[in-house]
């Protein structure tokens, strides 16, 4: 029985001993270890991609400005004519005849007009026949110029410098002054025009950051713009734009941007679908985020961790204007020196410690 109870003691005596010695055995948990990188304002080149498509820098359809037979075609259609070559040739014979003889009859007015100045000093005939005989000079020299003009109309020249297309009319062919149809179309495609598009809200975004001082334009110099072929390939010469429309499509809600591209290979033609990409300006102490590190919420909207001075996981709700590589133009919600968790967000909700390390790619030799 005395054992029993002695036992029963040092049982008792031990518990507490084995008690505190299982609890100092325990580890401690550490907080939840997370990848951050620290934001820091940027500056940035801002550029959008916009569809568009390719338009002549020059138009010019080529039309005959006096009437006749067409004895012969001067080009190679599809080829590049240059401003002032000779295109068609109309029969000329009936206006060099109407030359000749206004050339005659100004022989006749220029020698009676000369005779009569002579005798007008003598006062041997009247004023007034001197007079007539002026102005049916001048007329003569007006009909013989109209002459001139008509029978140089009979050669068709190129307007403009460009390529050719082909021709509406053949050899044979009566073409009037007054007729519709354009013998041919010529299109000068270097350098060369890209229409493009961009929403009223994107547009005036822009204004407004370059109001504010966020984002500078220093002028016409920095309006650049380069394209991308409808397979992909780039195109290997920069652009400038040139304008923006005033008015704002009813249908689209969109202006139109001109930009002027070099053409001197003839690689861009007419109504061709490129994408161009705009150079709009740098923005100063731009925050971007890596995307890794951006979520969303149950109402679409972006968001984020960061870790506060005191070492919690702290939810946010982002504002973001465009993905920029493999970051987020962020406009509102963050700020320089925030800790942005990008890496073991997973293992963690908000509002709760964590031990935050650099992240892995941000770390020195990765």
């Amino acid at each position: 029985m005395k054992f029993s109870r002695l036992k029963s003691l040092v049982i008792c005596l031990a518990a507490p001993a084995l008690i505190a010695c299982g609890q100092a055995s325990l580890p401690k948990r550490l907080p939840p270890e997370v990848g951050v990188v620290v934001i820091k304002p940027e500056q940035i080149l801002l550029t959008t991609v916009l569809p568009g498509r390719t338009d002549p820098f020059a138009v010019s359809d080529v039309r005959p400005q006096v009437s006749g037979i067409l004895k012969a075609r001067l080009f190679t259609e599809g080829a590049v004519v240059k401003r002032g070559q000779p295109l068609y040739q109309i029969d000329p014979a009936p206006y060099q005849a109407a030359y000749d003889n206004a050339a005659a009859a100004l022989v006749t007015a220029k020698a009676k007009a000369t005779r009569y100045a002579a005798l007008v000093q003598q006062n041997a005939i009247a004023r007034q026949d001197y007079d007539d005989a002026e102005a049916s000079y001048k007329q003569a020299l007006a009909n013989t110029e109209t002459a001139r003009i008509n029978l140089d109309y009979t050669r068709i020249i190129a307007p403009i410098t460009g390529r050719i297309g082909r021709s509406a009319v053949t050899e044979g062919a009566l073409v009037t002054a007054d007729q519709t149809t354009a013998l041919a179309t010529i299109e000068t495609l270097d350098p060369i025009y890209v229409d493009i598009t961009q929403s009223t809200s994107e547009l005036l975004g822009l204004k407004l950051a370059m109001q504010h001082g966020t984002l500078v334009n220093k002028g016409p110099a920095d309006a650049r713009a380069t394209l991308t072929l409808d397979d992909g390939t780039p195109y290997p010469a920069n652009g400038r734009l040139q304008f923006s429309e005033v008015t704002v499509d009813e249908t689209t809600g969109a202006v139109t941007l001109r930009a002027i591209f070099p053409n001197p290979d003839g690689i861009l033609l007419p109504g061709m679908f490129v994408r161009a990409t705009v150079i709009e300006g740098v923005e100063q102490g731009a925050i971007l985020a890596p995307q890794q590190g951006v979520g969303r919420n149950e109402k679409g909207d972006p968001t984020a961790l960061i870790v506060d001075a005191n070492g919690f996981a702290r939810l946010r709700v982002l504002k973001t204007s465009r993905a920029i590589d493999d970051k987020w133009l962020v406009t509102g919600g963050l700020k320089a020196g925030d800790r942005l968790i990008v890496e073991g967000s997973q293992r963690i909700v908000p509002d709760t410690r964590v031990r935050p390390v650099p992240a892995s790619f941000a770390r020195p030799g990765a």
